[in-house]
């Protein structure tokens, strides 16, 4: 009877096993649903209350039936209702899925299940057998070559990281500590989100916006300030390649770049970096820090994404360290921020 109840044992712990991996591998179906979700922009329709799939269809084009069960499977995450009669609504935690909401993250949504990242991912074996990244070889060249090159992914990626940097750019702000009076360059930094909450924060700081000609044509800065500060005279930007020349500051900031890039790459931004420090100056890295062990983290998420699509990686502090090290920086601290990434602080060795 024992060696029966034992039998049954590793029996009942093998089938929950199974159970727990095939329910873990079905789990692509939520993300697709949410960016079908999304693509469909059903979330705007819903500002109002509750509505059936039909009267949500005929507002999106959408097929009816297909969009009842896509929302079914989201409400059972929390971001969707469904009452007894059939209805959707919105819930507070689904809100950002409205084009209008205040911290919108549609387009950080279709962004990171743009086919650009969404093919790669599930082609993620390449990356194990081949080594490199599997985008390379389903679409025939590197990431930001394609990008550069196609008009739609470009933009698919600056709105989307417009999207998920205002979610982060705030908080981020609060933990530089940049003292009043400094120049501050913000490298790479796309539309100027994070710059805007700089310069709000800090009436004396003056911003360069640094980044290619065609990211800037939609940069933000001409806009009022987050708490109607008035950024005018305050802020300029700069055509050019942070691989190879960087504009003078005090506080160079470089927020989700090197995450996107390998090491030796890196080596060549932060070198650039080092020789436009002004004396006494700053290099400030905002990305993921990954922490010790198997502590769930986003951060680790979005390396797998960045081994898939692009050549970069997330990195731990004692990563950062080394790669400080070849451009003549030291790591002076970490700073935590209530969003994923934090704040690296580099100073000149």
């Amino acid at each position: 009877m024992g060696d029966s109840a034992h039998t049954a044992d590793a029996f009942e712990a093998g089938r929950r096993s199974n159970a727990r991996i095939l329910r873990e591998a079905m789990e692509f179906y939520y993300p697709a649903a949410l960016r079908a979700a999304a693509a469909v922009g059903v979330a705007d329709h819903l500002g109002d209350g509750p509505r059936t799939p039909g009267e949500l269809a005929a507002a999106t084009g959408a097929d009816a039936d297909g969009l009842r069960r896509v929302l079914r499977l989201l409400a059972t995450r929390g971001l969707f209702t469904e009452d007894g009669e059939g209805r959707f609504g919105l819930t507070a935690d689904g809100d950002a899925l409205r084009t209008d909401a205040p911290v919108s993250v549609r387009s950080g949504v279709l962004m990171v299940t743009d086919p650009t990242m969404w093919l790669p991912a599930g082609e993620m074996t390449r990356c194990l057998t081949d080594g490199g990244s599997a985008f390379d070889a389903l679409f025939g060249m590197e990431f930001f070559d394609h990008f550069t090159g196609d008009e739609r992914t470009a933009a698919v990626f600056h709105a989307g990281m417009a999207s998920l940097s205002d979610a982060e750019n705030r908080p981020v702000a609060a933990a530089c500590g940049i003292p009043e009076g400094a120049t501050v360059v913000d490298v790479g930094g796309g539309y100027g989100g994070l710059l805007a909450e700089l310069l709000a924060a800090g009436p004396t700081l003056r911003g360069i916006l640094y980044d290619r000609a065609h990211v800037l044509a939609g940069h933000r800065l001409a806009t009022p300030l987050p708490g109607g500060a008035d950024p005018a005279g305050r802020w300029e930007t700069a055509e050019g390649d942070f691989f190879e020349t960087v504009p003078a500051g005090d506080v160079l900031v470089l927020k989700r770049i090197l995450h996107d890039w390998d090491d030796d790459r890196c080596a060549l931004i932060l070198r650039a970096c080092r020789a436009a420090l002004n004396p006494g100056g700053r290099v400030l890295v905002v990305d993921s820090v990954l922490p010790p062990g198997n502590e769930p983290h986003q951060g680790k998420v979005m390396d797998l994404m960045m081994m898939a699509s692009l050549t970069g990686r997330e990195r731990t502090e004692a990563d950062f360290a080394a790669l400080f090290a070849r451009a003549d920086l030291r790591l002076e601290r970490v700073v935590p921020t209530p969003a994923v990434p934090s704040v690296v602080e580099a100073r000149a060795i």
